[in-house]
């Protein structure tokens, strides 16, 4: 079996990108020098372009498209939406939802005794979002979930319920999505 040389094209690459990528590093000095201008005069005549934000102190405005922590909703009664079907632990690719269902007396029969999210794992891609009928898990704009320990990353149903009062803006944004 014999074995292919590939011949590298060295005039090709020089007419492609200058010599020694000139012509790309004047074309980003070129983006970094327009910016800085701009900057500059900005902050002469009193109307600075500030890009900054110092995050724990000031929180930036996201769009209801945002896809944070996926939580549990809680209705006005306190029980939680959830009717323990399964099919968000179903559609999570990385299977990081875990749910074990219960009965009740109630009109919603059914309700996770267990519903835990392993946010370690969680890729944050909205399809458990998407799988649901009820509406009852929803990608909020939470994103402050450090932990210090494996264990500190398993969110429990105590910790993912989310009144719906505080998600108006997420689930309006499912619902026009639902109608296109």
């Amino acid at each position: 079996m014999a074995v292919g040389v590939i011949k590298v094209d060295r005039a090709a690459l020089k007419k492609a990108g200058g010599f020694m990528g000139i012509n790309a590093m004047l074309k980003g000095l070129t983006v970094t020098g327009r910016h800085f201008f701009k900057n500059l005069f900005g902050w002469m005549v009193g109307k600075p372009q500030v890009f900054t934000v110092m995050f724990p102190e000031q929180d930036i405005a996201k769009p209801p498209s945002f896809r944070g922590m996926p939580v549990l909703v809680q209705m006005d009664s306190g029980k939680d939406r959830c009717v323990a079907c399964g099919l968000c632990e179903w559609a999570c690719p990385v299977d990081c939802i875990h749910i074990e269902p219960g009965e009740t007396e109630d009109a919603i029969e059914r309700y996770p005794k267990v519903f835990d999210i392993d946010m370690g794992r969680c890729m944050y891609c909205g399809l458990c979002e998407e799988a649901c009928p009820e509406e009852a898990i929803v990608m909020s704009s939470r994103i402050e979930i450090a932990a210090f320990s494996r264990a500190g990353t398993i969110w429990h149903k105590s910790d993912l319920l989310t009144p719906v009062d505080e998600l108006p803006r997420r689930l309006d944004y499912v619902r026009r999505s639902y109608q296109r």
